[in-house]
């Protein structure tokens, strides 16, 4: 029985693998997983978000707003705009999700 430790609740390891499963909820939905791909490659407004994705200003706000709120990702003011980078915490879970996981799935 002892193979079930990890998941007793009052062990870190189910503190962890509830932590993983909020994250994975959070990028899992294929909106947020296609922003954190384009953030992953370079810093971009709503507004350039929004010209390649069916997606209204408003929901790809709201997306970016959750995606910040598990601090996947950060804002900047530039001007009038505001760009969204990925952080270190969301760069890392966008290389495993997005580059990582092409070896399971082969």
């Amino acid at each position: 029985m002892n193979s079930f430790s990890c998941c007793d609740n009052k062990t870190l390891e189910s503190k962890n693998i509830s932590t993983v499963s909020s994250i994975l909820k959070l990028a899992g939905e294929e909106s947020r997983l296609k922003l954190l791909c384009v953030l992953q490659k370079n810093d971009h407004c709503v507004c350039e978000m929004e010209e390649h994705f069916d997606m209204s200003q408003s929901l790809i706000s709201h997306h970016l707003r959750d995606l910040r709120d598990a601090g996947l990702i950060k804002s900047k003011k530039k001007g009038v705009r505001v760009y969204y980078s990925l952080t270190k915490k969301g760069q890392d879970l966008t290389n495993i999700l997005l580059t990582d996981i092409k070896k399971v799935i082969k």
